[in-house]
């Protein structure tokens, strides 16, 4: 059977039961820590109930769960995309200048979104067809994407931009600000791209065994192209949506924001070890990340113990996700 002649037969990871009901567990583990985390908080200070701070924090979670999203992809492959900072960076300065040049609105959002179709696209011919290895690739892309914004910018700041492009991340519908709106509207179509096509089924393929799912018919090279420029894609509107939220466009915006992204993806769920992950886990993932942040920013707490704790988290994760995974 050709590559480009998928089967549905032979390609799903297994046990497939049992997966679930571990990804089930954990999703309700993160939602126990999470409701103790804001127990915890609401206790500890007064501020942080109040809805000027859960209007903050849903803002930017939705930023960094979009991102996550998109990262995810890539990681259920067995890879990983340390680009999307820069990419948010990269997208964030782009929109700016289009905006600054007298570019409507709906313009500069479309042409800067190619950002990620092209780099996505970029990523996925490195590993594909030079045999670069994931980490190789999109480290280059990280560093060479953020020096492009740079450039562009002769690391300056471009402030000015239009009043509507910026009022859009402040404003709310039915009480919820419109950067969750926003987030939703990416999480809705992973989530049946992923659960419920036949697409969604190659990405876990690929990662359970890419040989295996060649044999079944499975088009690697497609599923590569489809989560790397899905990776890009969420990062480059990431990006976009930061530049309205902060009013400026700036070429090192998103800087370790590649490390949260793969945090709040393992935190959530996704394996690095490939084949496991889901569309929800980097949602709540990112939500425990920032209310870490939040909490510690309340409590005026060194920021440094932020990343600690995540670092921390990871490992923890990781270290549980290999344990499980010698028990089968």
């Amino acid at each position: 059977m050709s590559e480009n002649t998928p089967s549905d037969q032979g390609y799903a990871p297994a046990p497939q039961k049992a997966k679930s009901k571990f990804e089930f567990l954990r999703g309700l583990t993160l939602l126990g820590l999470l409701l103790l985390i804001w127990i915890a908080l609401s206790l500890a200070t007064e501020s942080f109930l109040t809805g000027q701070n859960m209007t903050n924090l849903m803002r930017q979670t939705s930023l960094w769960a979009i991102i996550a999203i998109g990262q995810t992809f890539v990681i259920i492959t067995g890879g990983i995309d340390l680009s999307v900072g820069a990419i948010v960076g990269l997208s964030s300065t782009v929109v700016s200048i289009l905006l600054k040049a007298g570019f409507p609105i709906w313009a500069a959002v479309a042409i800067t979104m190619l950002i990620g179709p092209i780099v996505g696209a970029f990523h996925a011919f490195g590993i594909l067809r030079m045999g670069l290895p994931p980490f190789i690739i999109t480290l280059a892309s990280m560093t060479g994407l953020r020096g492009i914004g740079l450039l562009l910018t002769d690391g300056l700041t471009i402030t000015g931009l239009p009043d509507e492009f910026v009022n859009f991340s402040r404003e709310s519908f039915l009480g919820i600000p419109a950067l969750a709106w926003m987030a939703l509207i990416v999480a809705i179509p992973a989530f049946m791209l992923l659960h419920h096509t036949r697409w969604g089924r190659y990405i876990y393929a690929v990662g359970s065994n890419a040989e295996a799912a060649r044999l079944s018919g499975v088009s690697i090279s497609r599923t590569i192209y489809l989560v790397y420029i899905t990776s890009a894609s969420c990062a480059t509107f990431a990006g976009i949506l930061t530049a309205s939220r902060i009013s400026i466009g700036v070429a090192t915006t998103g800087e370790s924001w590649e490390l949260q992204s793969i945090a709040a993806a393992v935190i959530g769920g996704a394996s690095l070890f490939g084949a496991v992950g889901n569309v929800l886990g980097p949602i709540l993932g990112s939500l425990l990340l920032t209310t870490i942040n939040n909490g510690a920013n309340l409590l005026n707490i060194n920021p440094f113990w932020q990343r600690i704790i995540a670092g921390a988290l990871i490992v923890l994760i990781v270290w549980l996700d290999q344990m499980r995974r010698k028990k089968r």
